[in-house]
């Protein structure tokens, strides 16, 4: 019993101590945010401001027209996400219950893709969507993205766990295709595909790299992209910075902390193990 009640106690101090070293950057950011100039860079390093100042946050709304950015962030989230969970029930479900040729190969093609790192794709993607005319529009920061690969292989995994005999009892009483996926299939993955929406909805809204590299105007910026306003000739305005990182990830926080049982239970029942 207490080698069980120590290696516990072990157990809890590791995961309490990679749990601090996990909030240190944010409790950094928040603090910073609420820092004189002077503090920001002092050393040592404060950790405390001496006085709150909470016009950081305030002035660093009026630097950029995050109003925008926040919109376009919005549609961007949305749009992308109901995309990727359409083509991601809809492939899911032709690998793991149609049987067509070749079904098992092209999937682990696809599989394979994922070990491809995305900087590879950025120029011929550009390129692609140079030729379209799409630059700085809303198809280019939408359509590229409404699917994934992974999203695809954790619902697969997730639909081969519902038994058979549901299908041959649908087909039994006339259900056509359609109407066993979305009518059975649909609701019975609703941990998977809510996993799946959490996952893009917090991929897209942090995006960062893909936003810059196909906006060039203001008004189809992000929130992350917003983010360079801070950046001038005369160096980084960091508390302002901070502010703004803060507000920006703020809505995500709040999602995750809200949801985060349904990422649990969508991965575990998917039988994925980390």
């Amino acid at each position: 019993m207490r080698k069980e009640a120590l290696s516990k106690s072990t157990i809890y101090i590791l995961l309490s101590f990679g749990a601090i070293l996990m909030l240190l950057p944010f409790i950094w950011m928040i603090s910073t945010s609420l820092k004189a100039p002077n503090e920001v860079m002092a050393l040592p390093p404060v950790w405390i401001p001496s006085e709150l100042h909470w016009e950081n946050y305030t002035e660093a709304t009026e630097i950029a027209p995050f109003g925008r950015y926040f919109v376009n962030s919005v549609i961007i989230t949305i749009l992308s996400t109901l995309g990727e969970l359409i083509t991601t029930i809809l492939a899911a479900y032709a690998f793991s219950r149609i049987n067509f040729y070749g079904r098992d190969v092209v999937f682990a093609i696809l599989l394979g893709t994922m070990m491809v790192p995305s900087e590879v794709l950025m120029i011929p993607n550009f390129v692609t969507l140079s030729d379209l005319g799409w630059i700085d529009t809303y198809k280019a920061l939408i359509i590229p993205w409404t699917a994934s690969i992974f999203a695809i292989f954790l619902l697969r995994q997730f639909f081969l766990g519902i038994p058979k005999e549901l299908s041959y009892a649908a087909k039994v009483d006339g259900c056509s295709e359609f109407k066993f996926l979305w009518y059975v299939m649909v609701p019975l993955a609703k941990p998977a595909l809510i996993t799946i929406a959490l996952l893009k909805i917090i991929g897209s809204w942090n995006s960062f790299l893909w936003p810059l590299i196909m906006t060039n105007s203001t008004e189809m910026r992000t929130l992350p992209v917003g983010l360079t306003a801070f950046t001038t000739e005369a160096g980084i305005q960091y508390g302002l910075l901070m502010a703004a990182s803060a507000m920006v990830i703020l809505p995500m926080v709040i999602i995750f902390f809200l949801m985060q049982k349904y990422i649990v239970a969508g991965v575990t029942r998917a039988g994925l193990k980390g």
